[in-house]
């Protein structure tokens, strides 16, 4: 499986929607998580031509090298592969599983590469300069993350779920009704809900910082 090659789209929707594609439902998605943990290999790849745009197109974006986001691309699916049997709908979307699985994978690669940079005799001057500024940054973005996932306790499932998918796939109101198969009424509401509560909670959590 190779993931093919995309001519700059603006948004992680523009890639998903490259194609015409017809809606399906959540539960279509996780039955064939469920069918891959069974060992079904021709789930693993109906999944993999459904999300490896998406998964490609975040790692790249990150990385920014071609190369290594093919890479880790497929290493993403291998994880699905051994990993689907772990899968809990209850935590979160296929989509948004995946993702986070992609992410991981993208900023462990950076990681990496940083610390072979840092190795570098030449480049060890440069690496001193910047690592009081890079633990700053650190220390902030932890804090962030911090509370955000606080933030994120006061959702219900289904306010988390929609605001997951239409995150995750830059998606419209429209599309994230197709796909996880809801009136769009109730998925407007479940969204501008639960954005309110994640600005209420943040904004709290930054005046009691």
């Amino acid at each position: 499986m190779q993931p093919q090659e995309l001519e700059s789209p603006a948004t992680l929707g523009d890639v998903l929607y490259a194609k015409p594609a017809r809606a399906e439902s959540e539960q279509a998605w996780v039955e064939l998580v469920r069918a891959i943990a069974a060992g079904d290999q021709l789930a693993l790849h109906a999944l993999y031509e459904r999300t490896h745009r998406l998964v490609f197109t975040l790692v790249m974006r990150i990385t920014g090298n071609r190369e290594t986001a093919e890479e880790l691309t497929l290493d993403v699916f291998h994880d699905v592969w051994r990993r689907a049997g772990g899968y809990d709908a209850a935590k979160g979307t296929v989509l948004g599983w995946i993702m986070n699985q992609a992410r991981s994978r993208a900023i462990d690669r950076l990681r990496f590469e940083q610390r072979k940079k840092r190795s570098d005799p030449h480049a060890a001057d440069a690496a001193v300069a910047s690592e009081a500024i890079e633990s700053d940054d650190a220390l902030e973005l932890k804090q962030r993350s911090d509370a955000l996932r606080a933030a994120l306790l006061l959702l219900t499932p289904e306010e988390r779920q929609a605001i997951e998918t239409a995150f995750f796939a830059e998606l419209t109101y429209a599309e994230v009704a197709a796909r996880l198969d809801q009136p769009l009424g109730t998925v407007k509401t479940r969204i501008r809900s639960g954005l309110q509560k994640l600005r209420h909670a943040l904004a709290a959590g930054v005046q009691g910082g």
